[in-house]
């Protein structure tokens, strides 16, 4: 048993045991959190960091000129259902058009399975908004986890991972992934300052959205080794 063990872990990439690994950690961090989250044991913490990006004083107004508050409205919403949706569609009709029905299928799948995960977990958990600061943002179902934030991370990174799997130059990918790692924490931290989701939602969110993201990563390098080397040399 410990001979075909050793056998199958010589097999596997380095990175792809790198990648099982974050797989059980990123939901055992979240479900940390939630337990933390359930017994109110992160309360004092999140009240700290949500009131550290408002004026001192004035809760009502988070630190900053007025243009920057606008600015991070339109990064919130690169994490909006409605921004996120369309560019989902796009990306699957793209995929398809390019004949990459793997990709489009596992992409499409990885997003309608994080949205309803992410629906069930807040139902489930029941979390009320913060109330300690004046929200900037319209908001109309439970705080966690933040939906913004897991819905950018599966979406962003899942796509970085397609898109990364045709580009042959290590800088291009590094560049890919690093513009979808930005995106992801620029919108966790936009809830945050927006005062709509407790600092504890957007990491329980992270976690969920790149659970999801790692799957896709696993499902899309393993079908690939299954096609037939041309196939496979076709799409990246």
């Amino acid at each position: 048993m410990v001979v075909r063990l050793k056998v199958l872990l010589g097999r596997l990439e380095t990175r792809t045991l790198i990648v099982l690994l974050a797989l059980v950690g990123a939901p055992w961090l979240f479900l940390s959190v939630a337990d933390e989250v359930s017994e109110g044991e992160t309360e004092a913490l999140d009240r700290a960091l949500l009131l550290a990006l408002r004026t001192p004083g004035q809760p009502s107004d988070p630190l900053g000129p007025r243009w920057l508050e606008e600015s991070v409205r339109d990064v919130t919403a690169l994490g909006g259902f409605t921004l996120l949706t369309i560019l989902t569609i796009a990306a699957t009709l793209l995929l398809l058009f390019r004949k990459r029905r793997r990709e489009a299928l596992i992409f499409a799948a990885t997003v309608i399975l994080a949205q309803l995960s992410n629906s069930l977990l807040k139902d489930l958990y029941g979390r009320p908004r913060p109330d300690l600061v004046a929200h900037g943002s319209y908001v109309y179902s439970h705080s966690f986890p933040s939906g913004h934030s897991a819905m950018a991370a599966a979406v962003f990174l899942v796509l970085a991972t397609v898109f990364a799997s045709v580009e042959p130059r290590r800088r291009t990918k590094a560049l890919i992934y690093g513009m979808a790692i930005v995106t992801v924490i620029g919108v966790g931290v936009s809830r945050i300052y927006l005062g709509v989701h407790w600092p504890t939602d957007v990491l329980g969110g992270w976690c969920l959205g790149v659970s999801w993201a790692l799957v896709a990563w696993l499902l899309l390098a393993f079908t690939r080794r299954r096609l037939p080397p041309d196939e496979r040399s076709t799409q990246g």
